[in-house]
């Protein structure tokens, strides 16, 4: 049953529709106005009814992907045809029609079409674009399209601007595009012959010239050899002549065109002129030739074979060059070292010569003796610069430039060096020591000397200790000491204590009294170890090499010693047994260097940080910053989270912590990380927790417990110490013993 005719029941087919404009029906053609409604399409642009519209340009099949137009999709792609077109020639004699052979150049983006001619020597024709790039209308009466992509095959004839052209053939771009497309190709063609253009090749195959060309080839010489030049240093001796000395000159060589330029070394007060060449460049002749006669020097030698007043002059080339005129020139096969120039009359000698030289005639000739000639007195050394002692004003390096320059610069420091170490915490190591002396007040009073690697500086600080009755504090101010025994007014600079000089068990002096250095802390030691090629005292390769250099008897007794001290073969003893053994056996080494020993062989345990401990430092450290940006911490790791699991690998977690510039210490983040991580994986939210200190504070911390996280911190009384050293390794690595599992006497009994 229909549905009554009332408002809402009723389609309407104008629902959604958004256009409404009517099409123009009447143009404007070559200043006409014309009408050319019956293309257009109907209102709001839809078709009517049993219209179909041309498509102006190219429709290419759709295929898989962006759709994107055409311009862009086939941007630079060019289709090329091999064509010709038959042109006539009615006012020719020899020729009644013309072959002309082109190119059509179909453009995908725009379906525009050029015609090219290559251009052939002495045709007589304009060549070139015949027609420029433009869209091509179909001959009439199909002229109100245009040729697209579907009109062009090979072997067949179109009708471009009433002008026939035969495609012939294409390249194979267009041969596998129009295969996509569904084209089938026809077989190619072949161009026919041109008549007239094969009758004057044959014309030019054989024309001989009238007379012989001489060919002189230089271009080949210039291209390689081109800006190089051979140098030689020579000697002009003119000490026979009166007022005459030796004159230094330098000879260039040009190995593109075989010429020769000299230049004179004007030595500085001489009382000559200075010139800006000795010699022109140009062929340098071996001989002392006269001035030729204009017309006397030419390249070709002329003839005359009839000479009368009555007839005409006959000339001919004469190819013998019987009166050419030969003059014999300076080549690269004549200069060679000691050898003599004859430059215009002067007697050159060739002294010396330049790297480039030297590797030509090496490479070229096979010449390897290339020793300089000797004709002037070396010059004299100079006497060594006396410079007045010391006077005791300023420092040493301040007086010194007074010494130097009349008006006197401050000494220049090493500014790569204290760039370099000039860290406030990583630049200094700080060593423990007690002083040297009777007095047993003095005796037990400790003190911490930093030496400042940025620039060899020294301080001392006496450690605090109860009921010493000392007043402790700052012993030593900052600055570079002088070692002891030295003379005080003296021309020679001063020595100063280097890094070098403190090492744990070494005796120093400052300001008279001394101090033997008894530890140091756990960085400066491993600062030394690491820079072994710069503190031979921290080398385990020197100290090892010490061990092995010891007599057997020696080894023996150390074999006993450990053997004894590890009674329950744990492979293990304490590092004052082994201090012991080592000072008792007179091995050579100091004390620095069998604590270094004992460090490289013995047993390290890194206690386990508390994870409440390092997220309670990680929110004092974002407190301080102050850091508060968990929310949109909490957006990253979600966004990055496209699974929506609440994980996110060790590598993306730190990356996001970076991005966001979070203020905590390398060390103490790699930490926090590792303890959240379950495999390769974090969960971010418990580790965003943990950290957000406004929503779940944690406890306060102590100023110690940061310092343990703070890569740049460190204390100064945190001294290295080595409980117990691996035996066993070391009589397997030192003296290729056994381990401790056998017999203690075996390996020593005859």
């Amino acid at each position: 049953m229909a549905l009554p005719f009332l408002p809402g029941n009723s389609p309407n087919k104008q629902l959604g529709k958004q256009r409404f404009h009517k099409s123009q029906q009447f143009e404007y053609s070559n200043g006409l106005p014309m009408l050319v409604g019956f293309e257009k399409p109907g209102i709001g642009g839809e078709l009517l009814v049993g219209q179909r519209i041309k498509p102006k340009y190219s429709v290419y099949p759709k295929g898989q992907g962006r759709d994107i137009p055409s311009w862009l999709a086939f941007d630079k792609q060019v289709l090329c045809f091999e064509a010709f077109f038959q042109e006539a020639v009615p006012e020719a004699q020899h020729e009644t029609y013309r072959i002309r052979k082109c190119k059509i150049y179909f453009h995908l983006e725009d379906d525009t079409v050029q015609v090219v001619e290559p251009e052939y020597k002495n045709s007589g024709i304009p060549q070139g674009t015949l027609i420029r790039r433009q869209r091509v209308p179909l001959p009439p009466p199909n002229d109100d399209q245009f040729y697209h992509v579907y009109h062009f095959n090979i072997n067949q004839q179109m009708v471009l601007y009433s002008r026939t052209f035969t495609v012939t053939n294409c390249d194979s771009f267009t041969r596998n595009f129009l295969t996509k497309l569904g084209v089938r190709l026809n077989n190619p063609a072949t161009v026919p012959d041109d008549p007239y253009s094969k009758h004057r090749e044959e014309i030019e195959k054989n024309v001989k010239p009238l007379r012989p060309y001489e060919r002189r080839d230089t271009l080949k010489q210039f291209l390689e050899h081109d800006h190089e030049v051979l140098r030689f240093n020579c000697l002009w001796d003119e000490t026979e002549n009166v007022f005459g000395d030796p004159r230094e000159l330098i000879l260039h060589y040009y190995l593109g065109d075989d010429t020769v330029e000299i230049l004179e070394i004007i030595p500085s007060n001489s009382g000559r002129d200075t010139v800006p060449k000795f010699l022109r460049r140009g062929k340098l002749p071996k001989h002392l030739v006269q001035m030729k006669q204009p017309g006397q020097i030419a390249d070709r030698t002329v003839l005359n074979v009839i000479c009368s007043t009555s007839q005409e002059q006959r000339h001919m080339l004469d190819n013998l060059k019987t009166g050419a005129v030969h003059d014999e020139f300076y080549k690269d096969c004549d200069l060679t070292l000691g050898g003599e120039v004859n430059v215009w009359g002067r007697r050159v000698i060739l002294t010396d010569c330049d790297n480039f030289t030297k590797d030509y005639y090496r490479s070229k000739y096979g010449i390897e003796d290339f020793t300089p000639v000797v004709y002037k007195v070396p010059p004299a050394p100079k006497p060594p610069r006396r410079v007045p002692p010391y006077n005791g004003f300023g420092s040493e390096e301040d007086s010194l430039s007074f010494c130097q320059r009349l008006q006197p610069k401050p000494p220049q420091k090493d500014f790569h060096k204290f760039m370099e170490r000039s860290d406030e915490f990583c630049g200094v190591l700080n060593f423990c020591a007690k002083m040297v002396t009777t007095d047993p007040f003095d005796r037990d009073r400790v003190f911490t000397i930093s030496f400042f690697l940025c620039d060899d500086s020294i301080c001392m600080f006496e450690t605090p200790q109860k009921n010493s009755g000392m007043l402790t504090g700052k012993f030593l101010q900052r600055g570079r000491v002088k070692k002891p025994g030295q003379e005080l007014f003296k021309s020679e600079m001063s020595e100063y204590f280097k890094a070098q000089d403190l090492y744990v068990g070494a005796t120093l002096s400052f300001s008279g009294m001394h101090f033997q250095v008894l530890d140091a802390d756990e960085y400066t030691l491993n600062y030394m170890e690491q820079h072994a090629e710069e503190f031979p005292k921290a080398n385990v390769g020197n100290v090892l090499s010490k061990l092995r250099s010891m007599p057997e008897e020696k080894q023996s007794e150390i074999r006993k010693f450990l053997s004894l001290s590890d009674p329950s073969n744990t492979g293990f003893i304490s590092y004052e047994s082994f201090r012991g053994l080592l000072t008792g056996l007179d091995c050579g080494l100091s004390e620095h260097e069998a604590l270094v020993l004992g460090r490289s062989f013995s047993e390290r345990e890194q206690p386990e940080a508390d994870v409440g401990l390092m997220l309670a430092v990680a929110q004092d450290f974002l407190k301080k910053k102050p850091f508060e940006d968990f929310p949109d911490l909490d957006k990253a790791f979600t966004s990055r989270d496209l699974q929506k699991t609440g994980r996110l690998s060790t590598k993306e977690t730190s990356t996001i912590c970076k991005g966001f510039h979070l203020p905590l210490p390398e060390k103490l983040l790699g930490g926090l990380l590792s303890k959240f991580a379950d495999g390769d994986e974090i969960d971010y939210h418990a580790f965003l927790a943990g950290i957000n200190w406004v929503e779940h504070p944690a406890p306060t911390v102590m100023p110690e417990d940061a310092l343990k996280f703070d890569v740049n911190a460190r204390s100064g009384a945190a001294w290295a110490t080595v409980k117990n050293v691996d035996c066993s390794s070391l009589l397997r690595d030192v003296f290729s013993f056994p381990s401790n599992g056998g017999d203690p006497t075996a390996s020593t009994t005859t």
